[in-house]
């Protein structure tokens, strides 16, 4: 999601810099990057190893917090 907001918001002031028609066709750029299944595959890899950090650290917090501290 941050990079969604990121590439919205570079495509915003390019464009606005450049016109319309030059944001349009980021826009697009950026949409057919973020639809590549490559790209799409890397995000998955990265969305799965940051939930299992979160979700590693969590089992670590409550593991070392059952042990009577």
């Amino acid at each position: 999601m941050l990079m969604f907001l990121l590439g919205a918001a570079v495509g915003y002031v390019l464009g606005a810099r450049a016109g319309h028609e030059r944001y349009d066709q980021l826009v697009r750029t950026y949409q057919r990057l973020t639809d590549h299944p490559a790209v799409q595959g890397a995000a998955g890899v990265v969305r799965a190893r940051v939930e299992e950090a979160v979700t590693g650290n969590r089992h670590a917090d409550a593991s070392s917090n059952g042990r009577g501290h």
